[in-house]
């Protein structure tokens, strides 16, 4: 199971969690940019999706087929929306795990308008039934729809109007070659910066008329792990703060007491985090140590630690994995105020064998 990309499952349910909650897709409705212009961040993405679409208007014709990828709560679903709006076109919008069928596809193509856009996430995990119809409906804008079964079978042609296909994903890596080579436009969704992320703030607190002062989005942004639906909710629980502890005016202070009482602290770690670098420091001096040895000690189940925790962790670069287990660094040991052993110190990532 993927845990960070299913609700109601331990990564949904943290504050620090990109998946998105019911809660979040309400938020995220109000504070979703219109078009390209109101998009913050990812500057390449933006120039080079600008150029397509332009060029698409100016023919006269739909936009090539859009694939984007990249972690969740980047602005996938956002820049979906903002292709049927910048084309003017209308958008329907669906999930890989709801197309378990070919027919499920071909009743959605077919009832396609043109010019229409079809934004498909997590598109690595519809079936291969589907994947294989959608080859030709992307290409021939045409389905085989099978008419009887066994010998007597017939296969019926059935023409569509020209669509674009926004494919997102998290896992590009899982998409069929055949697949991803008949997207026109392929786009990877990078991690923002803390400029980046306070911009967003500030337009968010803008649109819940929330008063929030330079610093105060800093600290916030700094503790979002790069990725503007942590940022928005991140805001929203700081505000709440605000609004009851406070004169309801965010400031850096407020936002760090408020952040204190979440457990997400100063890089955005969160109890989970810093339970697994605990453990892996305090319980087995850094490491390594396997990864089912270390659920354990958390108390947390092998999934959790692997798909929830340890992403995060690794891009902090707060833990490696090796061969041999996982492996506190340096910058680990620093963040928790702990000394290292003296082998880690030396650079040496491994106790010795017998204890020189």
């Amino acid at each position: 199971m993927n845990w960070d990309d299913t609700t109601g499952t331990p990564a949904a349910e943290r504050l620090v969690g990109a998946s998105a909650d019911r809660e979040d897709q309400a938020v995220e409705a109000a504070l979703r940019p219109k078009d390209l212009d109101e998009f913050i961040g990812q500057e390449k993405v933006r120039e080079q999706l600008d150029l397509v679409l332009r060029a698409a208007r100016a023919r006269g014709a739909t936009a090539d087929h859009v694939l984007l990828s990249g972690a969740p709560g980047l602005g996938k679903t956002t820049l979906s929306m903002i292709i049927a709006a910048e084309m003017g076109a209308p958008i329907r919008i669906t999930s890989g795990p709801a197309i378990q069928h070919a027919g499920d596809l071909a009743a959605i193509l077919s009832s396609l308008q043109e010019g229409e856009v079809l934004f498909l996430d997590e598109i690595h995990r519809m079936s291969r039934p589907a994947e294989e119809m959608l080859y030709m409906a992307m290409e021939d804008f045409r389905v085989d729809v099978i008419v009887g079964k066994g010998p007597g079978a017939t296969a019926i042609p059935l023409e569509l109007p020209p669509f674009t296909l926004v494919g997102a994903t998290t896992r590009a890596g899982l998409l069929p070659p055949p697949l991803r080579d008949r997207f026109g436009f392929t786009a990877h969704m990078e991690f923002y910066e803390p400029r980046e992320l306070e911009r967003v703030i500030h337009r968010s607190a803008g649109l819940l008329d929330v008063e929030i002062e330079a610093d105060g989005a800093a600290e916030i942004a700094g503790r979002s792990r790069g990725t503007p639906r942590i940022a928005n909710r991140l805001l929203r629980r700081v505000r709440d703060y605000a609004q009851v502890k406070a004169d309801g005016i965010i400031t850096r202070d407020i936002a760090a007491a408020a952040l204190a009482v979440y457990e997400v602290d100063a890089r955005g770690l969160d109890r989970l985090d810093r339970a697994v670098l605990e453990a892996l420091l305090k319980l087995f001096g850094g490491g390594p140590v396997g990864l089912s040895t270390l659920a354990v000690a958390v108390g947390e189940e092998r999934e959790t630690v692997e798909e929830v925790a340890e992403p995060f962790l690794v891009r902090e670069g707060l833990l490696a994995r090796t061969p041999r287990g996982r492996v506190g660094t340096p910058a680990a040991w620093a963040h928790l105020g702990l000394t290292p052993p003296r082998s880690q110190a030396a650079g040496n990532g491994q106790q010795d064998l017998f204890g020189a």
